[in-house]
């Protein structure tokens, strides 16, 4: 066994950090953007996008943003301070709300990721982002699914995408190796698949994979470290041609996300880090 995904964790610590996303959002705020964005039908289907200030006329470096809560939690508002710390560094930044257990089981979490990304690529251009470099990046459940609309061809083309469509991803604390379904979040989750084997990351490790930063704590018993471990390896037996794996020391689950917040950057390097790898991909 090797995730051990514990409810409600992560959601009060970030909440503390987080800023009301009305001011994050205002133009002449932090940053500037859009909020509650459609892309779809159902309430969850809403994205805030998050483009830095002074952004000039050159398109920008998009990021998309995949927050965790088991599959079963989570809002885009809680993690505006992502969104603020990768405007800030130059990158267009969307974080969208996505539908959840137990209104919906494996796979829909990521189809609508899927969805999300097509409206990207379709209307990002409009907040000075560059449709041709979108990069994906999640925490926990939300860097699983990130995992699985990249490795996993089937979900992008339900939607007229390309896998090329993705510049690189940035995995923070995610599980990708996790049978059998044992406890009760992956019960709920996934206990529907018909095939388990068709739900893991790891099983679709290919050698055309973009750059991948993986990260994790090495204190972190929630989602342990070699979940990161074995998916770096696997893509690398692949043949990707960009895998990293960096372990912070001394960091628990939450701490790969909350390292990125402005007050909470002094634990850990992740946000030079992952803005080095997404600079370095964008190449």
């Amino acid at each position: 066994m090797t995730i051990r995904i514990i409810r409600r964790t992560i959601l009060p610590l970030l909440a503390g950090l987080a800023l009301p996303a009305c001011a994050a959002l205002r133009p002449g705020g932090l940053t500037e953007g859009a909020r509650d964005v459609a892309y779809g039908p159902h309430p969850r289907q809403r994205m805030d996008i998050y483009v830095p200030r002074g952004r000039g006329d050159a398109p920008k470096p998009v990021v998309f943003f995949i927050y965790g809560g088991s599959w079963a939690n989570g809002a885009k508002e809680t993690y505006s301070f992502v969104g603020d710390a990768l405007a800030a560094r130059g990158f267009v930044t969307v974080i969208a709300d996505y539908r959840l257990v137990p209104e919906v089981r494996f796979p829909v979490f990521i189809e609508d990721g899927a969805l999300a990304l097509r409206f990207v690529r379709d209307n990002i251009a409009r907040f000075g982002g560059a449709p041709e470099a979108i990069h994906l990046m999640g925490h926990s459940a939300g860097a699983y699914n990130a995992m699985m609309l990249t490795l996993d061809k089937r979900y992008l083309a339900a939607v007229g995408m390309r896998a090329g469509d993705i510049r690189s991803i940035v995995g923070l604390s995610g599980p990708y190796d996790f049978l059998p379904f044992d406890i009760d979040v992956t019960k709920e989750a996934f206990g529907n698949a018909r095939d388990p084997a068709r739900t893991q990351p790891i099983n679709f490790a290919r050698r055309d994979a973009p750059p991948v930063f993986l990260a994790t704590g090495s204190e972190d018993t929630t989602v342990l470290p070699r979940n990161s471990e074995r998916m770096a390896l696997a893509l690398r037996k692949a043949g990707a041609r960009s895998v990293s794996l960096k372990i912070y020391q001394g960091l628990g689950h939450a701490g790969t996300a909350t390292a990125l917040s402005r007050l909470l950057q002094w634990q850990a390097p992740v946000l030079d880090d992952v803005v080095t790898f997404l600079r370095n991909s964008a190449t």
